[in-house]
């Protein structure tokens, strides 16, 4: 038999107006050249303009998506972005323990861009003490690494902080997103690797309001170049070159917070990688 493709499993909800969720996660797997899979969890009525309304769907109906991709298709690494509320958490939870779906990358969504929450307050905490403890990488933003860590996060010492506290909770490796600093001309993250060696990763930030679903595409890129064979390090270094290629070279559609381009990337490629 020929050898597989590389596959990747994108655990989400799904964002009808295409910038974000389960169909952002798709476009930047599919442009790190591997094949996505899904695990629909929720769906989102919504657009630039905001979130009008979700369904999460029936754990099981969860449970057969989980299983129909365990009993043919090889994944080699995968993430999850919305899980809505606790019975869903929870699912996620007992199947990522159930089957080898390789490294798992947690984005903790829990608020969308527009403000609209996508996660239930009493489910945040099944995702600290049971979800991230799976993880191999978490990337939360600054208001989700407060609720996780349990502290405020106002100066980027707190953000290392907060990085200690979540690899503490059993986290392996924590990439604590600082896009939230609107003061600064830089948007900085702090990376603090399993092995304790950490960094900083910084872009010029670009004045845009098209910004819709970079927490996605950055778990994605992630998560895809982690199937791939790629280090934690090397991948999340990729993924923030990724998502600052797609806000820098950005696309207008709709009228609010507009999406990504995710094949702007490809020049990025080209010119120097």
């Amino acid at each position: 038999m020929d050898e597989q493709f590389t596959q990747a499993l994108s655990i989400a909800g799904s964002d009808s107006g295409g910038g974000a969720g389960m169909q952002a996660d798709l476009k930047t797997i599919q442009e790190r050249h591997v094949f996505a899979t899904t695990v629909l969890v929720a769906i989102t009525a919504q657009n630039t303009l905001g979130v009008d309304d979700f369904v999460a769907l029936s754990p099981k109906i969860i449970d057969e998506q989980f299983a129909a991709i365990a009993n043919d298709l090889q994944i080699r690494a995968c993430k999850t972005g919305m899980l809505a509320d606790v019975t869903r958490v929870e699912t996620v939870v007992k199947n990522l323990k159930k089957y080898n779906m390789g490294p798992l990358t947690v984005d903790p969504v829990m608020i969308a861009k527009g403000g609209a929450p996508l996660l239930s307050e009493d489910a945040v905490a099944v995702v600290r003490d049971e979800l991230l403890p799976l993880a191999t990488v978490a990337t939360p933003n600054l208001p989700e690494a407060e609720k996780l860590a349990d502290m405020k996060i106002q100066t980027e010492d707190d953000m290392i902080v907060a990085a200690k506290r979540l690899q503490q909770i059993g986290v392996k490796n924590v990439m604590v997103k600082g896009g939230h600093f609107v003061s600064d001309d830089q948007s900085s993250d702090f990376v603090l690797l399993e092995d304790g060696k950490s960094f900083w990763l910084s872009a010029p930030r670009v004045d845009t309001v098209r910004t819709h679903g970079t927490g996605d595409t950055l778990s994605a890129c992630i998560t895809a170049e982690l199937a791939k064979g790629h280090t934690v390090e090397d991948a999340i270094r990729t993924g923030k070159k990724f998502v600052d290629a797609t806000i820098r070279d950005g696309i207008i559609v709709g009228h609010g917070h507009g999406p990504l381009n995710h094949w702007a990337y490809r020049k990025v490629e080209n010119d120097e990688i």
